[in-house]
């Protein structure tokens, strides 16, 4: 499942492609086609994302709202000259396709597909936590997110993966930003500190940011800094996809040379050094 840098980055092609104009709102599969009318022939307004929730606003308080799950896929491409009239031909299941003549936005698979009321988009950000991508807000607090995890007996590992805890965070950034600080991820939430959690909050702040810009999630501090410098001159950074622990069992931990162990936690696998993730 895609995690939340890919929406707020996704939120931002679709606005860039399609914002404050009035494009065509279909659905080729046909399995959207009454929520496609509402759509067609109306303002884009915005498209923002709240963890791993997308929305479009349209005219009329009228929102999309998709959640792409496990498999769905949406891509905002330009479409060739050859198709600006006629749009380029459908290929597969394609439940929603917004286009305008210069891009096309296929999407295909989502979870969730649908034309919600602003009192339902309040439900839904309501039933989240808060996401380090946004604003620190009375909507968006992370001493919300600390009340329930110092509250709870489930571990600091799974605490991270529930979005209703903290939202956007996927398997990746728990693994590393748990690395990066020490911290040992089967302590029940209860005895994590508030300092502690203030160290993954910050973290989550300070590293997200750049897997919205890049597409890419980043951990290591050289790969950071690399990266940092070629956005400063302007230029598209190469980014390799290398970690600290993710996937990297059995390896020698960068930091202490101990060995990577895992262990599946909240149905996905966890990765954590045996020997300098021991802070409580």
């Amino acid at each position: 499942m895609p995690e939340g840098h890919t929406l707020h980055r996704l939120a931002g092609s679709i606005d860039d492609a399609f914002g404050s104009t009035v494009p065509h709102v279909s659905s080729p599969q046909g399995r959207f086609a009454e929520g496609a009318a509402l759509l067609d022939g109306t303002v884009l307004e915005r498209s923002w994302a709240h963890g791993k929730l997308l929305f479009v606003d349209f005219a009329d308080e009228r929102t999309l709202y998709v959640h792409l799950g496990l498999i769905g896929k949406w891509f905002v491409l330009p479409v060739a000259p050859e198709h600006a009239e006629t749009g380029p031909p459908v290929t597969g299941e394609v439940r929603l396709r917004i286009e305008d003549g210069r891009h096309v936005a296929d999407l295909r698979g989502p979870m969730a597909c649908t034309v919600v009321d602003q009192g339902e988009v309040a439900r839904l950000v309501a039933r989240q936590g808060p996401d380090p991508l946004q604003e620190v807000s009375d909507l968006n607090d992370p001493d919300a997110a600390y009340r329930k995890i110092s509250r709870s007996g489930k571990t600091v590992a799974e605490l991270l993966m529930d979005q209703g805890v903290v939202a956007g965070v996927g398997n990746i950034y728990r693994c590393e930003v748990l690395w990066r600080h020490r911290l040992h991820p089967l302590k029940p939430g209860r005895s994590l500190k508030r300092a502690s959690w203030q160290l993954i909050w910050d973290d989550l702040v300070h590293l997200m940011p750049y897997g919205v810009r890049t597409g890419s999630i980043i951990t290591l501090d050289d790969v950071l800094e690399d990266t940092a410098a070629a956005l400063a001159r302007g230029e598209t950074p190469v980014v390799p996809r290398e970690f600290a622990v993710y996937q990297r069992t059995g390896q020698p931990c960068l930091r202490c040379g101990s060995t990577v162990r895992t262990k599946v936690v909240a149905g996905r696998n966890l990765f954590w050094c045996g020997g300098c993730q021991r802070r409580t």
